[in-house]
């Protein structure tokens, strides 16, 4: 007895989380994917179709808080993309007023936490990252109006579920994966940001971020980086031309992405110079008054 409820102890502190199944990485899934993600993508131009509030920037601000959420929970790295799929396709569907929009992102965070974690996110959580700004009954209500618009099929195909797939095919060395696949998620990540890569289905997204990663990391010369752009591009059925053209996209986002980072750095160290230097000063300037 006192075994028993020693190892009860010991499972109640391990937190769950499932095992990749080998299974899943066979051929047959993968043409599987390739042929359902159609059925997930969201309209391209549903800002001007659909929607008479919300603007790209709304979605813009929307998304990176909800990545801020998954973060700071460390949700399954699933969570995030499958969130945004939701959010797209809704919005896809659903016209709705720019006041509803963190709960309603709220709600898609709900349901795909829900779907992959094993201990989902709380409504308690999410409405402490809003600051209380909506009740539980107000995001039960958009969950439920989320699931009924899509007619609860939320399972969507991501770019997130093609990346072990590609890795797999192109044979790198064991241990340089675990970069590549981070690598990878930040570019995919980075697409789910912009609105902008809407037009290219889920494969391509994931192909293209394979390809930057490896380039990125230098692990092979422009010959195999070609030869990887070639084999993903088949196997996809896509264009190589669309995948090079996607990954350019992707590549010239990040640069953008890094410059603006740099230039925050920038004025944030020369406020920080102008503190300090007024600090130094017996008197300040400012404050007097003749």
């Amino acid at each position: 007895m006192d075994g028993d409820r020693q190892l009860l102890c010991l499972e109640a502190g391990l937190e769950l989380r499932a095992r990749r199944d080998p299974v899943l990485l066979q051929g047959r899934v993968l043409q599987e994917l390739l042929e359902a993600e159609e059925r997930y993508r969201p309209l391209v131009s549903y800002f001007q179709l659909v929607q008479e509030e919300v603007q790209p920037h709304m979605r813009g601000l929307l998304v990176r808080w909800m990545m801020e959420v998954c973060e700071e929970q460390a949700c399954e790295p699933e969570v995030f993309p499958l969130a945004v799929s939701c959010l797209d396709r809704f919005l896809s569907l659903h016209s709705t007023e720019k006041r509803r929009l963190q709960v309603l992102g709220s709600a898609c965070l709900l349901l795909a936490s829900k779907l992959k974690e094993t201990s989902p996110l709380s409504t308690e959580t999410l409405r402490l990252y809003a600051d209380l700004s909506f009740t539980d009954r107000e995001l039960w209500s958009l969950e439920l109006l989320v699931l009924n618009t899509l007619r609860w099929d939320i399972g969507a195909v991501t770019p997130l579920v093609f990346v072990q797939h590609f890795l797999e095919l192109l044979y790198l060395p064991q241990e340089r994966r675990p970069v590549v696949r981070k690598h990878t998620e930040t570019f995919i990540a980075l697409c789910t940001h912009d609105c902008s890569f809407l037009v290219f289905p889920p494969s391509v997204i994931a192909a293209a971020s394979v390809c930057a990663a490896v380039t990125g990391l230098r692990l092979g010369g422009p010959s195999a980086d070609l030869t990887i752009t070639d084999l993903l591009a088949h196997v996809i059925r896509c264009d190589v031309d669309t995948l090079r053209g996607c990954q350019e996209r992707l590549e010239h986002a990040l640069e953008a992405c890094l410059r603006k980072g740099q230039q925050s750095r920038v004025r944030a160290d020369k406020a920080l110079q102008d503190r300090q230097q007024r600090a130094g000063t017996p008197t300040d300037v400012m404050d007097i008054h003749l």
